[in-house]
């Protein structure tokens, strides 16, 4: 079995950590924009374009 060098280890764990980032950060921003969505379903949206300014 052939030993695989520290620097290929080192950007193996840095990709595998910066992917992991990343499905975490996509799964809060779906999550995000379903309460947003459900908030302006729900008439309760206060943004700039609120019907109730």
């Amino acid at each position: 079995m052939q030993k695989v060098s520290q620097e290929y280890l080192l950007l193996f764990n840095a990709i595998t950590d910066a992917e992991e980032s990343l499905c975490r950060l996509r799964a809060r921003l779906m999550d995000a924009q379903r309460q947003a969505e459900e908030l302006y379903i729900a008439g309760n949206d206060a943004g700039p374009f609120s019907k109730d300014i």
